[in-house]
């Protein structure tokens, strides 16, 4: 199971070997090389595209690599600027859980409850402004009574800076089942690019049980 703001572990996933307490040693996991495509030197946005502006190939190229960049979005600095709107748990036959985002990341309390043996898939809604974010990716780390017990990381792409917010939905993934999976985690989730500079880092916790939890 790969949750990536809540990910629960399957029992076939379970890591019951590493015993380490929470949040230790998952930050080896996101030094790892990724791959990524750099425009050159480091230069704001708008330098690039008024750079050799009278190339014709280079023009072209540049228009297919970043595609209908809104100039209006384009900042003067050189970090592109990430921020995430909300994300929302989709399972079918049901209204999608959207979870509010905390600006410190810490959300009080219980952040959701998922259903064991579901079928659910994350969606993210984030903003991209000033320069390319070039490799963005998550990664989820979770525990259960102090015992590291999944983890993963996963490619969302590489994004050029625009108004509207993009939306991302990963891959359909089941919720783990059985006595032993239901009960109480806390996760660690990151989203960072290929220079491992980190967007946001939430750290929850939520449970697994038999049924949703009910609305109120």
């Amino acid at each position: 199971m790969s949750l990536a703001v809540g990910a629960g572990p399957s029992s076939s996933n379970m890591d019951n070997d590493e015993k380490k307490t929470p949040h230790e040693g998952e930050e080896e996991e996101e030094n790892e090389d990724e791959s990524s495509l750099h425009l050159g030197p480091q230069r704001t946005l708008k330098e690039q595209l008024e750079k050799d502006k009278d190339d014709e190939s280079l023009r072209k190229w540049k228009e297919q690599l970043l595609g209908s960049v809104d100039i209006n979005n384009i900042g003067e600095t050189l970090e592109p600027e990430v921020k995430f709107l909300s994300v929302a748990i989709v399972a079918p036959d049901r209204e999608d859980i959207v979870l509010a985002i905390p600006e410190d990341g810490k959300p009080d309390g219980l952040w959701f409850t998922l259903k064991e043996a579901s079928h659910y898939r994350l969606k993210f809604t984030f903003q991209v402004s000033n320069n390319i974010v070039s490799g963005l990716r998550y990664t989820n780390t979770v525990w259960k009574t102090g015992v590291k017990v999944y983890s993963t990381k996963e490619m969302i792409g590489t994004f050029s800076p625009q108004l509207e917010p993009y939306t991302h939905e990963m891959p359909e993934e089941t919720a783990p089942s059985g006595f032993l999976a239901r009960g109480s985690y806390t996760a660690k989730s990151k989203f960072l690019d290929d220079d491992n500079k980190c967007y946001l880092e939430i750290n929850y916790t939520f449970n697994i049980k038999k049924d949703w939890a009910s609305a109120e």
